[in-house]
């Protein structure tokens, strides 16, 4: 929700996709789209407060499980592989979308304005990992913008845990030398991860989205 947002379509398709296979207690369509979101907003909270990482695999049994009633046995059934890899295939038939018109233009705007600057990706995930989210990332125009990317389930950290903003930093670091972490500034739309996680390592913030600001407004104008 700070460059890119979920295409409708996709949430829907795999709350149906669940619904139609493993939904062993008859639960309706939107109840099982209740259980998403309520495990999203659940594991988020947890994140945040631990600062840990629940893997996209635990998510799904978390969703599979409540839906069921938590009958152990159906969770103990579940492949999971093949579970993730038709997630997977359900995010890719219905990738995301910039989040704004004007998201690119502002990112290239401020690459243009600020030519030694480096620019990298710090992201929690949750349901899609990270390795997937690279597929989707240059079809957006941004496959080759970052310099680096760091996903929480690779790292097994979320923001705002400061181990997760400190390998940022050393990634940073490794590529312009060491400098002020005040120089820096992270890009974010959650209060929490964002702006208190960076804000306990020392670097400057800038919430989007939340606030109603937008990337642009960090343009630097002539």
């Amino acid at each position: 929700m700070t460059l890119i947002r979920s295409n409708p379509s996709y949430k829907k398709e795999r709350a149906t996709y669940l619904f139609r296979k493993a939904n062993f207690k008859g639960k309706t369509l939107e109840a099982v789209s209740e259980v998403f979101r309520k495990v999203d907003l659940m594991a988020n909270a947890i994140n945040e407060r631990t600062g840990g990482h629940i893997h996209a695999e635990e998510l799904y049994l978390w969703v599979i499980g409540w839906i069921n009633d938590g009958d152990e046995s159906i969770i103990q059934s579940i492949d999971m592989g093949t579970l993730y890899q038709e997630m997977e295939a359900i995010f890719l038939s219905n990738p995301p979308g910039l989040y704004a018109e004007d998201t690119l233009k502002s990112l290239l705007n401020i690459r243009e304005a600020t030519p030694a600057s480096s620019f990298s990706i710090l992201s929690n995930t949750a349901f899609i990992k990270g390795s997937t989210l690279r597929k989707i990332l240059p079809d957006l125009g941004l496959g080759d913008f970052f310099d680096f990317q760091l996903f929480s389930d690779e790292a097994g950290m979320s923001k705002p845990n400061q181990a997760f903003f400190q390998q940022m930093l050393d990634e940073v670091f490794k590529l312009r030398g060491r400098l002020d972490p005040r120089d820096i500034v992270h890009i974010g739309d959650n209060p929490i991860a964002d702006v208190e996680g960076a804000s306990k390592a020392g670097i400057a913030q800038f919430l989007v989205n939340a606030n109603h600001l937008s990337i642009a407004s960090l343009c630097v104008k002539p």
